[in-house]
């Protein structure tokens, strides 16, 4: 039986899809407020931006499908990045006054948006942005939104002072959109909860119950993934990142199981885990890093097939999907693709 194959959500923008992402512009020579830079770089793209993201999303597919993926992303085309794109679509943020934070366990300082208010939705817009990257395939395309303690993290509270009660608003927001996209068709939704790695106490405190309140009613025919990764630097081949414990996925292990979770996203390619960590599932599926995404080296065939079938010695293989460590952004379009090709053709030889 071969291994089914997805990614995880970005992939490298076209050279057209003109862009910034938050993260390379919060501090920027001249502090220049990333907002200004994002609304500048979309009135510059004028009123073909709509069909020069589209094509981005094209591209994205066609390519992850031309390397062989059974379950593709809409690559995050239209995002600066995938928290802040979808904030914007939430009533409570302040994206005008910035507030420092360091973030990711003190991993680094960014100037932030501010949650000023009380968070809900202010407009629906990932069924369209589904809709725009299944139009591109006749495989089932899967979407992916930011978590709630994700999001918490990656903005600054001046209004709940309650992380708790901040992540429950935010749930019940993407609540909102995970129920549109079911009954629009999607049948993935994938929310990323690298949050849960970096804060496993938290996570098991109030993390998994806001978790369920986003996946509150979502039918049983629709896969709900969690990706989980340990965190990752802004460039590659940057060795010395500081990284997520290594035991937190240990530690949240049975709360997965036990949850409402469908499949798992545990990254494995850029550290190795303890394959006892699979034998913990014995129901959910996971979706296991085998390419790193902060590494230039293109991981061979032989390499990525030998730990897919050290993996199957913990795991069903129909409960095993092959994935990149995390989005693949920071590779560029051709060492992305030498990765998925491999990666796709060792899922399909075991």
């Amino acid at each position: 039986m071969s291994i089914k194959t997805t990614c995880i959500g970005a992939y490298p923008k076209p050279d057209y899809v003109k862009l910034p992402d938050w993260f390379n512009h919060a501090d920027g020579p001249d502090n220049a407020n990333p907002t200004a830079l994002w609304e500048k770089a979309m009135a510059d793209l004028g009123p073909d931006a709509e069909a020069i993201i589209t094509r981005g999303v094209a591209e994205a597919v066609a390519d992850q499908i031309a390397c062989g993926i059974d379950i593709p992303t809409d690559g995050e085309i239209p995002r600066e990045n995938y928290i802040h794109y979808h904030c914007r679509h939430l009533l409570g943020f302040d994206f005008s006054h910035l507030t420092r934070k360091a973030v990711r366990g003190g991993a680094y300082e960014a100037k932030l948006p501010t949650i000023v208010g009380p968070v809900s939705i202010r407009a629906q817009f990932l069924v369209k942005d589904w809709q725009r990257a299944q139009s591109c395939s006749e495989r089932p395309v899967k979407i992916t939104m930011p978590g709630p303690m994700t999001i918490s993290d990656t903005n600054s509270d001046a209004y709940y002072h309650d992380p708790e009660k901040l992540g429950r608003d935010i749930a019940e927001a993407l609540n909102v959109e995970v129920l549109a996209l079911a009954e629009a068709g999607c049948r993935y939704i994938q929310i990323d909860e690298p949050l849960f790695a970096r804060k496993p106490e938290a996570a098991l405190d109030y993390g998994f119950d806001n978790l369920e309140r986003a996946f509150h009613g979502c039918p049983d025919h629709v896969q709900r993934a969690v990706h989980m990764c340990c965190g990752y630097p802004d460039k590659l081949d940057s060795e010395d990142y500081p990284k997520a414990d290594p035991n937190s996925y240990l530690a949240i292990a049975n709360a997965i199981e036990h949850s409402s979770i469908d499949a798992v996203s545990f990254e494995d390619a850029h550290r190795h885990n303890d394959l006892s960590l699979l034998e913990k599932l014995k129901t959910t599926k996971v979706i296991f890093g085998v390419v790193a995404i902060a590494r230039s080296q293109v991981e061979t065939v032989d390499e990525i097939r030998q730990r897919l079938t050290q993996a199957l010695d913990h795991i069903d293989a129909d409960r095993l999907i092959a994935a990149p460590d995390c989005g693949l952004a920071l590779l560029g379009r051709e060492l992305a693709m030498a990765k998925l090709r491999n990666m796709s053709a060792a899922a399909k030889s075991i």
